[in-house]
C-alpha cells in the first residue's frame, strides 16, 4: 500500500504539535517499519524546510531534519504537467489540487492527511491518520 503524506501530518510530527503528534507519528512508524510505502510531494519539502528553518532558526538542524524525511520517505517530483493537471481541477486550494495529482501520478492508494474535505474532489481516499490506522490495522487482521 502507498499513500502520500500531506505537509501537515509532517508538520505535526517535526514541530511535535499536539494534539495531533501521536498519530501521525505512527505514520511514520508504519513507513520506517517497512508497512507501507510513502510519499511527500516535492512541494511538502520546500515547505516543510521553510517551516523547519524559521522555527528552529538552525540551518544545521533543519538538512538534518531534511535528509531524514528523505530517507524515510520517497518524494512526488512536481512537474509542468503535475501543475497543468492541478490547475484543470479548478480547486479552492491549488496547494492541495498539487499534492492530489503528485499521488495520482505515484499511484498512492490513500492521501493521509488532517484535512480530508480539501481533498473530497478527488477519487482518491484522503483519510486522517488515525483512520489509515484502523485501515492497516483492518488489513493486518
Amino acid at each position: 500500500m502507498k499513500a502520500l503524506v500531506d505537509t501537515n501530518v509532517v508538520l505535526d510530527v517535526i514541530l511535535q504539535r499536539s494534539p495531533f503528534y501521536q498519530n501521525s507519528f505512527a505514520i511514520f512508524q508504519l513507513v520506517d517499519q517497512g508497512h507501507i510505502s510513502a510519499c511527500l510531494s516535492a512541494t511538502t519539502m520546500t515547505t516543510i524546510f521553510y517551516v523547519l528553518r524559521k522555527a528552529r532558526n538552525n540551518a544545521d538542524e533543519t538538512y538534518r531534519m531534511m535528509d531524514e524525511l528523505t530517507d524515510l520517505f520517497s518524494v512526488a517530483l512536481v512537474s509542468e504537467k503535475t501543475i497543468a493537471d492541478a490547475l484543470a481541477l479548478r480547486w479552492n486550494d491549488f496547494e492541495d489540487a498539487v499534492q492530489y495529482i503528485a499521488a495520482r501520478e505515484n499511484s498512492a492508494d490513500y492521501i493521509v492527511t488532517r484535512d480530508t474535505q480539501d481533498f473530497s474532489s478527488g477519487h482518491i481516499p484522503a483519510v486522517t491518520p488515525e483512520q489509515f490506522m484502523r485501515i492497516i490495522a483492518d488489513i493486518e487482521q
